[in-house]
């Protein structure tokens, strides 16, 4: 009979063990519902424009130091994936009554982005590799802007405004409206 009861006791300990290490921590919930929107700030703005006007490089295939320029369609297709990874990570959090709010923010600003990445964005990357002209490849980005600009900055600013009051809750250490570069818009 012992041996049952400490069966038992191992069990239940071991299944709090394992709760407890699929449960995030505040800075966990913060990282993948607000960080991870960093890379969205060029978004319907100059930001993004600028990467499809000069993509990255990369390494030609078969070679260890020539580099060639990356297609606009895989700058797109690059940023499409990790939004799909960060959006994942987000909808397998759970939600909590301190973390609802900024988790719902979080998934509303990935939302209203995404399709427009795998619509507007991968239309205006065929145009630039297409060799489009130009005239033509700075009206869609403009259309781009104008029609997506003022929803995601609402949506963005709605998440940083749950998100600063979660962080001082969660003493997380955040420098907010730091700019790295000239708002060119």
């Amino acid at each position: 009979m012992k041996g049952i009861i400490f069966n038992g006791s191992l069990l239940f300990t071991c299944c709090l063990l394992l709760l407890s290490c699929n449960t995030a921590t505040p800075e966990n919930y913060f990282d993948q519902a607000v960080l991870n929107t960093n890379m969205l700030m060029g978004f319907a703005n100059d930001g993004f424009g600028r990467q499809l006007e000069q993509p990255s490089v990369k390494l030609v295939e078969g070679t260890k130091d020539q580099a060639m320029p990356m297609k606009r369609k895989e700058v797109v297709d690059n940023q499409i994936n990790f939004l799909d990874e960060s959006f994942t990570k987000i909808k397998k959090l759970k939600e909590t009554d301190d973390s609802r709010d900024m988790l719902k923010a979080s998934v509303a600003v990935y939302e209203y982005v995404m399709p427009v990445y795998k619509r507007e964005y991968t239309q205006l990357a065929k145009l630039y590799d297409e060799n489009a002209p130009k005239e033509q490849i700075v009206l869609f980005s403009k259309n781009i802007h104008d029609k997506y600009a003022a929803g995601f900055e609402e949506r963005i600013n709605t998440l940083i405004g749950i998100a600063k009051p979660y962080a001082s809750r969660h003493n997380i250490n955040v420098k907010w409206d730091v700019k790295t570069s000239p708002d060119l818009r």
